[in-house]
């Protein structure tokens, strides 16, 4: 016995023995029989003394038995139910029955009544067949014998069989007796048109086919019970004219066929509200009497159900005469002005909208005359973790770009999260998947002025699975700042990461000063030995990846803290360093540069997006070279779709034109935004930038290179490319001369030409001396400029 069996046991053998326990609780008591029936004869006693002989004694017997011997309820049982039987009525014998054979019926049950309206009963005869299906095996004999004719019945068979052909010759005499007595009663009856004259058996059995009396004539054939299968006729001659029946000749003895009954009937009330009344019905014969009848009226299709007033107006009407209201009869006048503009507004398209209109401004003059302002924008760099957004969302909050309340919300939402420690980072990191893993995804921009410069902060994604997005950010800035985790460990690992991989392609796409900003040294308590070896060591590859060491400046800081951000650290372990804060050394760094103002306009798309019902088309980026102003037309390339400026953003302010260096946002108008994407340029019509589909570059090689596949970025925009074969030439470093023609490799360190060939349809819009990067499977390649075209 299992477990689980032995304790189900248990249970019942205690449930038994409370049981037990609960019958004993009743006393036992002895059942007297003498006493019983003394109490019983007693009791029919004094009913019989009220009630008298009206009832027997097996129903008092009975009724005392019921009521434990009460007299008194007995004689009031007895006394109901004879009361109760004198009060019911006899049952009315004049109510039809539903049986058709009872001749008390006043209003006999008819089935072909009831069935009228089923089309399949209103078979025509002419379509009606008898299908008969022959068994599949011989019919046996009844109880025994053989199923052969030739065999032997048994004899409980022959007698049945005796039995029917006797009562076959009784219906057979009946029939000639019946037969002969209407055939007198034909003679003596008054002389009728034959025409009208029909069997009895037809007006029974409700037969319409023609009827005679002609004894010489064949007798009527039997009617089918099922429709005969229509035969498939061969095609005539001419389909449009039909086939002539043969007419048959008329017959005196053969009867008139008495018109069919229409099968129509009137339709419900829901179906009478919902179409309509039926119309008349007609006798046409067209009309099939096997299908159904019921069908949509097309005259109530045509009535309009909004013809005349809604309930509304009704009430509306009533409430304004009760009122002693005017009411305007008939249709209220149109105005043909207002009418024409509606029609004009119906027509009009979104791209027809009216064009801003040009100033026709000397943009370089206007800049000349205006408050000129030292604007810079720098990159945020380094290896992920090292706290490079905490550091900027320090920046920002010192800066009082951002506000108290907003960052004690970012607090709140962090803690909920359990990483308190990211409110400030939340700052530049607002996507919903950077703030869920932690991690900076897309390159952030956030604008901050100080009382020389006017700021806009980049910050670029330290993970090597968003290098991209990086180089994105880093080709529009001026400057970076590379971030540097001081804790132990975390240095030797970013050094080996991502930290010497940002430098080099900060500095391949055009930046030439760089603020190292070695966060996190708090966490070292301070230590002087710790910031030099790190100073050290970061200085030797930066000289290495070809920045000058007068353009490179070191800066120890807490960005969890905010010491020597925007004011000097108050730590005693800290007062080795005297030198400039964070925001000082970026005021130093930021020297006003030079841009082609008067050049052709060149603006490379960084976002595109809506910017709300008045401008429903904007784009952002920073113009690289040449000057816009409210009105101009310009065109996008690679699509060559060309549109109007409508408004021009600089800072968040309207502005009516902007020059080279500013970040601006241009809402556009007359062109379609499914044409426009991120990496596009945006120039003049009269200098567009040609699409090329291999251009020649000159490189600076980090990993082995030869002829294969690989990835083409420049700037914003990612396209799939390949290097050509062969190989074009390797490069002196010193003299730019060609060392070697046609090597069949390139070695990290060598600086070579080779042509690059762009898989994009359409090709890549790219001009002379841009930078270029090349990637694959997460690792730069090598970097350049454009020579050739």
């Amino acid at each position: 016995m299992s477990r689980h069996q032995a304790v189900k046991a248990i249970n019942d053998k205690v449930t038994k023995s409370q049981a037990y326990d609960d019958l004993d609780d009743y006393d036992d008591e002895e059942y007297d029989a003498e006493e019983a029936e003394e109490q019983m004869r007693d009791g029919v006693r004094r009913a019989r003394e009220v009630l008298g002989d009206e009832f027997t004694e097996e129903q008092i017997r009975e009724s005392l038995w019921h009521y434990f011997y009460d007299v008194e309820k007995t004689v009031n049982y007895l006394l109901k139910q004879k009361t109760a039987a004198q009060s019911k009525p006899p049952p009315n014998r004049s109510k039809a029955t539903m049986n058709p054979n009872e001749s008390t019926c006043s209003q006999p049950f008819s089935v072909a009544d009831f069935f009228k309206d089923c089309p399949w009963l209103s078979v025509p005869i002419e379509r009606r067949g008898e299908i008969l299906v022959e068994p599949l095996y011989p019919r046996g004999r009844l109880l025994g014998g053989s199923s052969q004719g030739s065999g032997k019945p048994s004899k409980l068979a022959a007698l049945a069989a005796a039995r029917k052909k006797k009562e076959n010759e009784k219906a057979a005499t009946e029939g000639k007796a019946a037969s002969s007595s209407l055939a007198i009663l034909d003679k003596l009856g008054p002389q009728a048109d034959p025409s009208t004259k029909r069997k009895p058996q037809d007006a029974v059995s409700g037969n319409r086919g023609p009827a005679t009396t002609d004894k010489s004539q064949t007798p009527a054939t039997k009617p089918r019970k099922y429709p005969v299968r229509q035969k498939k006729e061969l095609p005539l001659e001419n389909p449009s004219k039909p086939k002539e029946e043969p007419v048959p000749e008329p017959n005196e003895s053969a009867a008139a066929p008495e018109p069919e009954p229409s099968v129509n009937t009137e339709p419900s009330d829901f179906a009478q509200t919902i179409l309509g009344s039926s119309p008349p019905q007609s006798s046409s014969p067209d009309i099939k009497p096997h299908l159904m009848q019921f069908n949509v009226f097309p005259e109530s299709l045509t009535e309009n159900p909004f013809a005349g007033p809604s309930p509304d107006d009704v009430v509306a009407k009533a409430q304004s005469v009760s009122k002693g209201l005017k009411l305007t009869k008939g249709p209220a006048k149109k105005d043909k002005a207002v009418d024409g503009v509606a029609k004009d507004l119906d027509k009009a398209k979104i791209d027809d909208a009216p064009q801003a209109k040009s100033k026709n401004l000397d943009v370089p003059a206007e800049y000349e005359k205006s408050e000129k302002k030292n604007s810079a924008n720098f990159v945020v760099i380094g290896h992920v973790d090292s706290g490079k957004s905490t550091l900027m969302g320090r920046l920002l909050y010192d800066m009082k770009v951002i506000d108290e309340r907003t960052i004690a919300k970012y607090r709140r939402e962090a803690e909920q999260l359990g990483k308190a420690s990211f409110a400030l980072a939340w700052v530049l990191d607002s996507g919903s998947d950077e703030r869920a893993y932690g991690v900076t995804i897309d390159f952030a921009a956030k604008r901050f002025k100080t009382d020389k410069t006017a700021f806009t902060i980049l910050d670029a994604p330290g993970h090597r699975d968003f290098i991209p997005n990086m180089i994105a950010g880093a080709s529009q800035a001026d400057f970076a700042v590379l971030v540097v985790d001081a804790s132990t460990g975390n240095f030797e690992s970013g050094l080996k990461g991502q930290t010497k991989e940002h430098a080099l392609l900060v500095r391949s796409v055009g930046a030439q000063r760089m603020i190292v900003a070695i966060n996190k040294l708090d966490e070292v308590n301070w230590s002087q030995d710790r910031y030099d070896e790190i100073q050290q060591q970061v200085s030797a590859f930066l000289a290495a990846a070809g920045f000058q060491d007068s353009n490179v400046s070191f800066v120890p800081c807490s960005g969890l803290n905010g010491d020597n951000v925007t004011k000097r650290c108050t730590d005693s372990a800290s007062s080795w360093y005297r030198g400039p804060i964070l925001l000082d050394q970026l005021d130093k760094v930021a020297i006003p540069r030079t841009y082609a103002i008067s050049g052709p306009l060149r603006l490379q798309i960084s976002d595109v997006f809506s910017g709300g019902v008045q401008f429903p088309l904007s784009v952002a980026g920073r113009i690289t070279s040449g000057n816009v102003q409210v009105g101009d037309k310009v065109i996008c390339c690679p699509s060559n779709d060309s549109g109007f400026i409508r408004a021009i953003e600089v800072d968040d302010d309207l502005k009516d034109w902007a020059v080279a260096g500013m970040n601006v946002t241009l809402h556009l108008s007359h062109i379609d935004s499914a044409r426009l994407k991120t990496g596009d340029i945006i120039c003049n019509p009269a200098n567009p930038v040609i699409s090329r589909a291999s251009f020649v570059i000159k490189a600076l090689v980090f990993e082995h290179i030869f002829p294969q596949y690989l990835g083409v970025i420049v700037g914003r925009t990612n396209v799939e490319g390949r290097v050509e074969n062969p190989l074009m030439a390797r490069l002196d470093k010193s003299t730019g001369e060609v060392a070697k023609k046609k090597p069949k490799i390139f070695k990290p360190g060598d600086m070579g030409r080779m042509r690059i060939v762009v898989e994009e349809e359409g090709g890549l819009p790219i001009e002379a001396w841009t930078r270029v990067v090349l990637r694959d499977e997460g690792k730069t390649l090598a970097t350049g400029l454009v020579e050739d075209l």
